[in-house]
C-alpha cells in the first residue's frame, strides 16, 4: 500500500494503482453501516446529526474506520501534508443512491477511488463547508452539476486547494 505524505497527483495515482491490484483488494476492509455511535474524526460529533454525504476510512493496523462528517473532511485527511498513516481504503456515500441530502444512507458506500465527485457546486456539507459530492454514476454526477453547478472530477483530479483552502462556514447545510 502507498502512504499519502502529500497531496501530490503522483501519490494519488500510486494509491489508485496499489488499490486496484488483486492482492490489495483481498486485504481491503469492507465498509460498515453508519450508526449513531459514529463520531467525526475532526469534530468528534455524532455524524448522523449532520446532513450530506459522509466518509469512512480504514488505516493500516486499525480495525475500525475513521468517520468523517463530510466527504471534504475525508479528502482533506488524504491530501494533508501532515498525514502519514497508511490508508487502506476510503468509502463515501453514493449520493445517486441516497434517499435525500439529509439521509445519505447507511450502506450505500462506494470506494472514493472509483467515485465521480462534483467539485465547486453550491452544496454545503454537514459541517457547513462546501461539499465534494460523490456518485458512482458519471451520468448522475453530470446531472447534479448541471443543476447545482460545479465540475465532475475523479479523486486524482481534485486539487489540494479544493479540500484544504479556508472557507467561510455557514450554519447548517443545504442540499
Amino acid at each position: 500500500m502507498i502512504i499519502f505524505k502529500t497531496g501530490s497527483v503522483l501519490a494519488t495515482a500510486l494509491f489508485l494503482v496499489g488499490c486496484s491490484s488483486e492482492a490489495a483488494l483481498q486485504q481491503t476492509p469492507s465498509p460498515i453501516a453508519l450508526t449513531e455511535e459514529a463520531a467525526g474524526y475532526y469534530c468528534q460529533m455524532v455524524i448522523l446529526e449532520h446532513d450530506g454525504p459522509k466518509a469512512q476510512m480504514y488505516l493500516d493496523g486499525m480495525p475500525n474506520p475513521l468517520w468523517f462528517s463530510q466527504v471534504r473532511d475525508g479528502l482533506a485527511y488524504i491530501k494533508s501534508p501532515e498525514q502519514s498513516a497508511e490508508i487502506l481504503v476510503m468509502y463515501v456515500n453514493d449520493m445517486g443512491e441516497a434517499k435525500s441530502w439529509s439521509e445519505p444512507g447507511e450502506m450505500n458506500w462506494i470506494r472514493a477511488d472509483e467515485a465521480y465527485f462534483v467539485v465547486g457546486s453550491d452544496a454545503t456539507g454537514g459541517m457547513g463547508a462546501p461539499e465534494l459530492v460523490p456518485f458512482s454514476s458519471k451520468d448522475k454526477a453530470d446531472e447534479f452539476a448541471k443543476v447545482r453547478g460545479g465540475e465532475v472530477q475523479l479523486l486524482n483530479e481534485i486539487s489540494i486547494e479544493a479540500v484544504l483552502a479556508p472557507v467561510e462556514y455557514q450554519e447548517g447545510s443545504d442540499q
